[in-house]
């Protein structure tokens, strides 16, 4: 074990050239970023889990029901044991043929098997109210946190110069301001990611779980090599735009649309601008050309800088959706009835809808109309096809 560890602590990996952990380690005069000081994290995401369903039942719970948001879940199908084994042991998802066949082994229509099979799927979903819930919790601590860096960071001066994160590097000493916002990010991800397994189920689960690594990989390693200046400049750019994503979630769920339309517009905005504008102007020209002037590259640092390379990457793909939802919205001319935080099908996070789903389907109707009527007329399922938008980070 002793090898081992000597080999993940290797000096020539972390630190620059002729620097020792001997050099960083605390003394009177100077306190340096410990990797023992980040074991805090762990308990502390605990914490901060249990302290989120604490929150999520005595403050956001009741503001739900203030805003008439209801506890129910979804309408429940009606039981049927042969489409119950169809559902729990062969698929969620039943292609035509599949429906044909049940449609004339129960002597249903397939508009009425389809919408069995849609609240079949809706029913282990969570309910509206859990939903609100969830983005009150992140929209909370997303404004603490972001609010806490900008009040910090406005006093440091590599928020206005960012070859500050490089001068003196790596002999820069640890401040308790910076430590507790390491502390707390790192937690927080941590219980995101754990939680990743137990709220709601989305289809970018993949791509949020790497997106959770990566994140909490940049905070350790930044961390860790004492690159926490620019370190908080990228933890607080990326904080802001999940405020605004939360709250336009919150007013989507409260059917507050105008104001929920709003707010998304400016979430596109400041997400595109800050992630495809701002980061890589800013945080990837400090990282790669600032520091490769004043510091000069070593083994950590081409990882360090990987993880934000990656990190760029996904801002491109999620810009790309939001983009996508705008002009699609646009290009259907139902910019006013837009919702984007509905998505096809069941691509993402609200149940699935429709305008039809509540209205009986008349006895006469057979397979083939209903398959091809299962659509209105604007083509969208009674909703207007919205976009994947990033939930955090």
């Amino acid at each position: 074990m002793a090898g081992i560890l000597a080999w993940f602590w290797n000096e020539r990996f972390w630190l620059p050239h002729n620097v020792t952990w001997a050099d960083l380690k605390n003394t009177e005069e100077a306190t340096f970023p410990q990797a023992e000081d980040l074991y805090l994290a762990c308990p502390l995401a605990f914490c901060i889990f249990m302290i989120r369903l604490v929150f999520e039942r005595f403050i956001a719970r009741p503001c739900a029901m203030g805003l008439k948001i209801q506890a129910n879940g979804p309408q429940k199908a009606q039981p049927n044991a042969i489409l119950e084994k169809v559902f729990t042991a062969i698929t969620k998802h039943p292609d035509e043929k599949r429906l044909e066949g049940l449609s004339k082994q129960l002597d249903w229509d397939v508009r009425t098997i389809q919408r069995w099979f849609r609240q079949r799927r809706n029913q282990e979903k969570p309910s509206t109210l859990a939903r609100f819930c969830e983005s009150m919790w992140r929209f909370t601590f997303y404004l603490y946190i972001f609010t806490y860096g900008v009040r910090f960071l406005k006093k440091t001066p590599w928020l206005w110069n960012t070859k500050e994160c490089w001068y003196n590097y790596p002999y820069q000493p640890l401040t308790v301001d910076i430590h507790y916002y390491y502390v707390l990010e790192l937690s927080f991800y941590l219980s995101l990611l754990f939680s990743r397994f137990t709220d709601i189920r989305r289809k970018d689960f993949l791509i949020m779980f790497l997106h959770h690594v990566a994140a909490i990989s940049l905070i350790v390693f930044s961390y860790v090599n004492n690159m926490a200046r620019v370190g908080t400049l990228v933890m607080c750019l990326h904080d802001a735009a999940d405020v605004l994503i939360e709250a336009a979630k919150m007013a989507n769920y409260a059917k507050c649309q105008i104001l929920c339309n709003l707010l998304f517009a400016m979430f596109a905005i400041f997400f595109i601008t800050s992630r495809l504008g701002v980061y890589p102007i800013w945080i990837l020209n400090t990282t790669l050309f600032e520091s490769w002037e004043i510091v000069g590259p070593y083994p950590s640092w081409w990882v360090f800088n990987l993880l934000l390379v990656l990190l760029q990457l996904l801002h491109s793909f999620w810009s790309y959706l939001i983009v996508k939802t705008a002009c699609r919205a646009i290009s259907k001319g139902k910019v006013g009835k837009w919702n984007p935080l509905h998505v096809s099908k069941d691509d993402r996070s609200d149940i699935e809808s429709s305008s039809d789903e509540d209205d009986s389907p008349a006895p006469s109707q057979k397979h083939h109309s209903s398959a091809t009527n299962g659509t209105n007329k604007n083509g969208t399922n009674g909703y207007l096809t919205g976009a994947l938008y990033p939930d955090e980070h």
